[in-house]
């Protein structure tokens, strides 16, 4: 075989590794249901904030406690062992990484939030 079908092998090798690599860290957004039986295996949640049930924080440990609402309506308590992120509780989406503990709780190691923008609050009051 040539010198140059044998690099060739080589770079397509790499690639095929490369991309597997690449297809098994990426992560899919679940349910909390979902993450209950891929426990302990770490999922990605979108959802929101259940305003109806307390929101805690105890700042000696560093602990948020709350309840989050997935797209399928599931509520799961969610524990969260960071600083409490600003203006949290105006928070219209969360998407919140981290596993369930497989009996409704579920342990976020990272918390993204969607925020409302302010610029929607300026086109409804400059629309009435």
């Amino acid at each position: 075989m040539k010198r140059t079908h044998v690099i060739a092998l080589v770079v397509i090798a790499l690639l095929v590794g490369a991309l597997m690599v690449t297809i098994q860290d990426a992560s899919t957004y679940a349910t909390f249901e979902l993450a209950e039986k891929k426990a302990p295996e770490q999922v990605t949640v979108v959802g929101q904030l259940d305003l109806d049930q307390p929101i805690t924080f105890n700042p000696q440990t560093s602990m948020l406690r709350f309840t989050a609402i997935d797209k399928d309506g599931e509520r799961s308590v969610v524990y969260f062992n960071q600083p409490k992120p600003t203006d949290f509780e105006r928070a219209e989406e969360v998407t919140l990484t981290g596993m369930s503990s497989g009996d409704t709780a579920f342990f976020a190691q990272d918390i993204l939030m969607k925020c409302p923008s302010k610029y929607a609050d300026e086109a409804k009051l400059s629309a009435n």
